[in-house]
């Protein structure tokens, strides 16, 4: 006699419970937006575009007063736009919702009230255990933005910022070079006649490849260097042109590095970025070349990098040029604030959409990605194994 066959397993013969649909109810927010105090930070998380969107949507904003002003928005057109100004900044911290770019300082993090939803970066290289315990005694839920994910699986927060690091890199670089910042007077690009500037990047990630694409718009030579084979042809497929890759190999980069007028360290690492060109090659580089070093916020990837600021950004070493700011957005802060702002109004949306955080987190696999507290339970674990903290999975504190 044949055996029957069923499509389904014993298991799934078996009753099962009942899964009801969880049902999205739209609720109102009410965002706070104090003034950055970090050193040298100039951008605001919302334009006043974007103010206008959320408050037409039945939100309500609280700004610093002055807080745009570090990128050009004046307090009265945010009160155009339907926001409300204050200078009493414990009023702007104790809203149930604070936007930073910056994360909070400890100081501000006494002003948060309990159950609060932080949005901000983390910038988890910069902080120490008491911060997040700090956090954790305000049992806040916190969004890293850096951390954030989009549909495509992107990190779209690191990914326009890199952008604009990538392509203010090179307008440095043209900068420095002329006779105005004691550079050597040539301009940075191609004119008939004058043999075109040879431009070195380090690292085919998203910095270099906007780093080589104002490059070339501006006629430079462009030789691009990285370890990933991957990465340096899908930097030609963005490019839609064929350029100069090569691996890191020492002699070749040395012999790169010794006809070029300017070198952009674009190189990441998981740790610290790692240290690709010796002092001795940086002294092999002709005098009055530039180095561009976007890597400095890991450490930098050339040996002579040294942590500079926006007041004094760049240092000489062998007749060479570096500039090492790590917050280079920060110099363009309209333009920057406009990308987080692009950003963010989205995900506040959303949120609101979804009914609350709680609800955004459960359906956005990406926006899930982000949260590293939940009510004060840490739930990161890279955050947990860095400190040596205690970290719970968030799909068992969520239902």
């Amino acid at each position: 006699m044949a055996k029957s066959f069923s499509p389904f397993t014993k298991d799934q013969l078996i009753p099962q419970e009942e899964t009801l649909e969880i049902l999205k109810h739209k609720g109102n927010l009410f965002i706070g937006i104090p003034k950055e105090t970090h050193f040298q930070e100039k951008r605001i998380c919302l334009t006043p575009d974007a103010v206008s969107a959320l408050v037409s949507n039945g939100h309500r904003v609280l700004i610093e007063s002055g807080a745009g002003l570090g990128s050009n928005f004046k307090d009265k057109a945010y009160s155009e736009a339907g926001a409300k100004i204050t200078n009493d900044t414990a009023k702007v911290f104790s809203c149930p919702i604070i936007l930073k770019v910056e994360p909070p300082s400890i100081d501000e993090i006494k002003m948060i009230n309990p159950q609060t939803l932080l949005i901000s970066a983390l910038q988890l290289k910069t902080q120490n255990k008491s911060y997040f315990e700090a956090l954790a005694s305000k049992r806040v839920t916190a969004l890293a933005f850096e951390f954030i994910k989009d549909v495509d699986g992107d990190y779209p927060a690191i990914k326009s910022l890199s952008e604009i690091a990538g392509t203010a890199s090179i307008l440095i670089a043209s900068e420095l070079l002329s006779n105005t910042n004691g550079g050597n007077g040539q301009m940075l690009g191609n004119i008939s006649g004058v043999p075109p500037t040879e431009v070195v990047i380090l690292g085919a990630g998203t910095v270099g490849e906007f780093a080589a694409r104002s490059a070339i718009g501006l006629g430079a030579n462009v030789k691009i260097f990285d370890n990933s084979i991957t990465r340096l042809r899908k930097i030609q497929s963005n490019l839609n042109r064929t350029l100069y890759t090569s691996t890191i190999q020492p002699k070749t980069l040395l012999k790169a590095l010794k006809r070029c007028d300017v070198a952009i360290g674009a190189v990441r690492g998981a740790n610290r970025a790692p240290i690709i060109v010796t002092r001795d090659m940086v002294s092999s580089m002709k005098n009055g070349s530039v180095i561009i070093d976007v890597s400095i916020d890991m450490g930098g990837c050339f040996e002579t990098s040294e942590i500079t600021n926006h007041n004094e950004p760049v240092y000489k070493v062998d007749g060479v040029t570096h500039y090492c700011v790590p917050n280079i957005p920060a110099r363009y802060s309209r333009s920057a604030s406009v990308s987080i702002s692009n950003i963010f109004s989205p995900y506040l949306l959303k949120i609101a959409e979804d009914g609350g955080i709680e609800n955004a987190i459960r359906f956005d696999r990406g926006l899930k990605n982000g949260l590293y507290f939940y009510h004060g339970i840490l739930t990161n674990k890279s955050v947990a194994d860095w400190f040596g903290l205690n970290c719970s999975d968030v799909n068992l504190l969520i239902f």
